[in-house]
């Protein structure tokens, strides 16, 4: 709207002024140049915060499916297993010859796990099987996590 009012008045003036519609090549250098820096800083950054994203959501499901087995043998009064597939990234939850659960952990969250034990089984009271506490570690790039089992079936990360 201004410049339709300086563009008139200019007019009614005598003199006849061009009106600049698009930028300057220095200008759109300028810009360019100060685009490729933010982006050369926030792209790496981006990058770190997706794999941060990944394991959480990793870290989550892997508690999930321990506290469902706790949960399962408690309910249904029998001994529940939990197995970790380090190979193929993959979590069972079995009651018996029964697989309940199995989430492709790795593929879902591309994820690479590592485990102290391959399996952990719930006694029909929620209390862990086994001489020792479990940990799975999960790893994406340079962003690591770990969930622990305690003897008493306990999880935390």
């Amino acid at each position: 709207m201004l410049s339709t009012v300086c563009y008139a008045t200019a007019r009614s003036e005598g003199r006849h002024t061009e009106q600049r519609h698009a930028f300057t090549i220095t200008e759109i250098t300028v810009t360019l140049c100060i685009l490729s820096i933010l982006a050369a800083v926030a792209v790496p950054q981006a990058g770190k915060l997706l794999d941060r994203i990944r394991v959480r959501g990793a870290v989550a499901d892997i508690q999930s499916l321990f506290s469902t087995a706790r949960h399962i043998a408690i309910a249904r009064s029998a001994q529940s297993t939990v197995e970790i597939d380090t190979a193929k990234r993959v979590i069972y939850v079995s009651v018996g010859s029964d697989t309940l659960r199995r989430r492709e952990i790795g593929a879902e969250h591309d994820v690479e796990l590592s485990a102290s034990r391959v399996r952990m089984s719930y006694s029909p009271m929620g209390i862990g099987y086994g001489a020792a506490n479990l940990s799975v570690v999960v790893r994406r790039s340079a962003v690591v996590d770990t969930v622990f089992v305690s003897r008493l079936g306990r999880v935390r990360h």
